[in-house]
């Protein structure tokens, strides 16, 4: 054998060493990969479960009012009862909205239709969707629905939600408005 057959062959040898690596490094970050897709199923299962409510770190308490919206929100629509009693001012941008309960209402995330109908009902299968949509790579993940409910024990003081489409947000606003009524008309009555 020439030196030239052995360089050959010690090239050949080295790379298929390397092809052997490169094939069980594939392997593993394969298996990495499925792990990572397995949590990342439980994560999404369990945040959908709750919510996104990140009320016991967003709780204000009587001596730390909630903020004024900010600036970013262009629209401010009040909430009324059918008597006319202000319930709520909703703030709107282009993707957001606020729902900013009047002070003097105490809204419990206890009284019907809130949890069963406002979140279950709507909130949460909005963001189902919108999670299924992101794990097909239909939807970017930094842009499904989210939303987050403060509370000051189980009272609202508001709803904050974001990445709101267009074609959500009449049946957003709506859904609120009349879980306010009821809710609105349901303390009036046990008063």
């Amino acid at each position: 054998m020439s030196k030239e057959d052995d360089s050959k062959d010690e090239k050949l040898r080295k790379l298929v060493e390397l092809k052997t690596v490169l094939e069980k490094k594939i392997k593993n970050l394969e298996a990495n990969l499925e792990t990572l897709r397995g949590l990342l199923d439980v994560v999404n299962e369990t945040s959908v479960s709750r919510g996104f409510k990140r009320a016991d770190v967003a709780k204000p308490t009587s001596k730390t009012p909630i903020l004024p919206p900010v600036l970013e929100y262009k629209t401010v629509v009040p909430l009324k009862a059918a008597a006319g009693d202000l319930l709520a001012n909703l703030y709107m941008s282009q993707d957001s909205m606020r729902v900013v309960m009047v002070e003097d209402k105490k809204f419990s995330a206890k009284t019907p239709p809130f949890q069963q109908f406002l979140v279950e009902r709507v909130l949460e299968k909005m963001q189902e969707k919108d999670i299924e949509a992101a794990g097909k790579d239909e939807l970017p993940s930094d842009r499904f629905f989210s939303y987050e409910i403060v509370l000051d024990n189980d009272v609202i003081r508001e709803i904050v939600i974001k990445n709101v489409t267009a074609d959500r947000l009449r049946e957003l606003k709506s859904s609120i408005h009349w879980t306010l009524e009821k809710m609105y008309e349901k303390t009036k009555t046990s008063v």
